[in-house]
């Protein structure tokens, strides 16, 4: 399956349900998208991606549908996705903030952080989850499941809630900070905790999906990313309304490598409906952490494959992931549009973390690693002073409010008199 940048739109296979389909990027085999549960290929297991005959251009955007959707989030690109409405809390809308301060001490022409963590349930997740449980809704489902580090569980449970599905999470024990726990405890969502890592859960879950026990909504649906790719469609929008242009480079966190196959899905889709010139896509630059850095690794060496890492350890428990498995979307995503990975220290994370803090933009670690990397790459010379960037955060801060409080500064303790106040803030 060419995954080139400037790839001509696909003809529709006899398979398609209006213009609609499913294609292995592996062996270009293709699927009808809702006649039967299907993750991977039948053919050669490789990753499944969902296609259009017509893609959308900026202008079709919003331009109405039968469902009267939405102007605003996810569903205002109704047109470039499987069907016209979701499940819906509303997600999507998020906001592209200013930075200043960071933007003069990076020393970029533009820097813009559009921060996920103010979606729904506090992350990007949402956007995934009113896609996937829509195609969970048409495929006639009754209960979702998920590995998760957290986000995807708040996320599953809550919209799985909405739909009025069973939901099943399967957490890493002892390595998801409990905000993320607690949301899906209250959303509804049966959890267990597995004594291994996030790649095991994954595995499991798998294997529970085949099996037929749930309908698998992690990153390996492909459906899923669909959902995630209105990021792309918000931040090219957002940015050609304020300054006339598209941004040079997006930064973005990387574990499963999610969001960077979807960004990569919606550069390639304007390209094909004409919205957007080749030279005008953005360079897509992941981040890892130094703990958790397979794709980096692939990066670095010129690989073509992710070297799965068993052992992976970073205070950035959102992309604690050792096995990327978009990673044949991923590189492809990285390499074709210019891009770069960069793996940087659990510290230079918290600093970033501090620093968005000061701005008033509160992430969880995991988000602040694209600043942290995005000032890696500046001192390294990789990233021009004249670049517009775009840096994407994930999470919210209070996703991990223990992090929050580490990376914060301490209360300080005051007898309860005004003047002893007085005394001690002038001290």
């Amino acid at each position: 399956m060419d995954l080139a940048i400037d790839a001509p739109t696909p003809a529709a296979p006899d398979c398609a349900d209006d213009g609609t389909w499913l294609a292995c990027i592996e062996c270009d085999e293709t699927f009808a998208p809702f006649e039967a549960v299907r993750y991977t290929c039948d053919e050669c297991d490789g990753l499944l991606e969902v296609r259009y005959d017509d893609p959308p251009t900026f202008d079709d955007f919003g331009s109405g549908a039968a469902s009267e959707g939405p102007d605003r989030g996810v569903w205002r690109y109704r047109e470039a996705l499987p069907f016209d409405l979701g499940v819906t809390l509303p997600e999507g809308g998020t906001p592209l903030h200013t930075v200043p301060r960071i933007e003069e001490a990076v020393g970029v022409e533009t820097l813009r952080v559009k921060h996920e963590g103010m979606n729904p349930t506090g992350s990007f997740k949402d956007r995934g989850m009113t896609v996937g449980v829509r195609v969970a809704e048409e495929l006639g489902v009754g209960a979702l499941a998920c590995a998760s580090t957290g986000n995807t569980s708040a996320a599953l449970a809550a919209y799985g809630g909405r739909g009025g599905m069973e939901t099943l999470v399967l957490l890493p024990k002892g390595k998801v900070a409990a905000g993320k726990i607690a949301q899906a405890s209250l959303h509804g969502a049966r959890i267990l905790e597995v004594d291994g890592n996030f790649d095991a859960c994954l595995d499991i879950v798998q294997e529970l999906a085949a099996r037929g026990e749930a309908y698998l909504l992690n990153s390996l649906n492909p459906f899923r990313l669909e959902g995630q790719k209105t990021i792309g469609f918000e931040i090219l929008e957002e940015f050609r309304d304020d300054y006339g242009t598209f941004p040079d480079r997006i930064v973005l966190p990387v574990g499963n490598a999610g969001n960077t196959s979807a960004l990569y899905k919606a550069f390639r889709e304007l390209v094909q409906s004409g919205a957007l010139d080749v030279d005008e896509v953005p360079k897509l630059t992941g981040v890892q952490a130094e703990g958790a850095a397979p794709m980096v690794e692939a990066i670095e060496e010129g690989n073509d494959e992710v070297r799965r890492w068993e052992e992976v350890e970073t205070r950035a428990t959102a992309i604690r992931i050792g096995n990327p498995v978009n990673a044949p979307k991923a590189l492809p995503g990285i390499r074709n549009t210019g891009g770069t990975a960069v793996a940087v220290s659990d510290d230079e994370i918290t600093d970033a973390q501090r620093d968005l803090a000061e701005e008033g933009v509160g992430v969880e670690p995991a988000s602040a690693a694209s600043l942290a990397g995005l000032r890696k790459l500046r001192r390294e010379g990789v990233v021009e002073d004249d670049e517009q960037v775009v840096c994407l955060t994930t999470g919210h801060l209070l996703k991990d409010p223990d992090a929050a409080y580490e990376a914060g500064s301490d209360p300080e303790p005051v007898p309860n008199d005004v003047d002893a106040v007085v005394e001690h803030l002038r001290d």
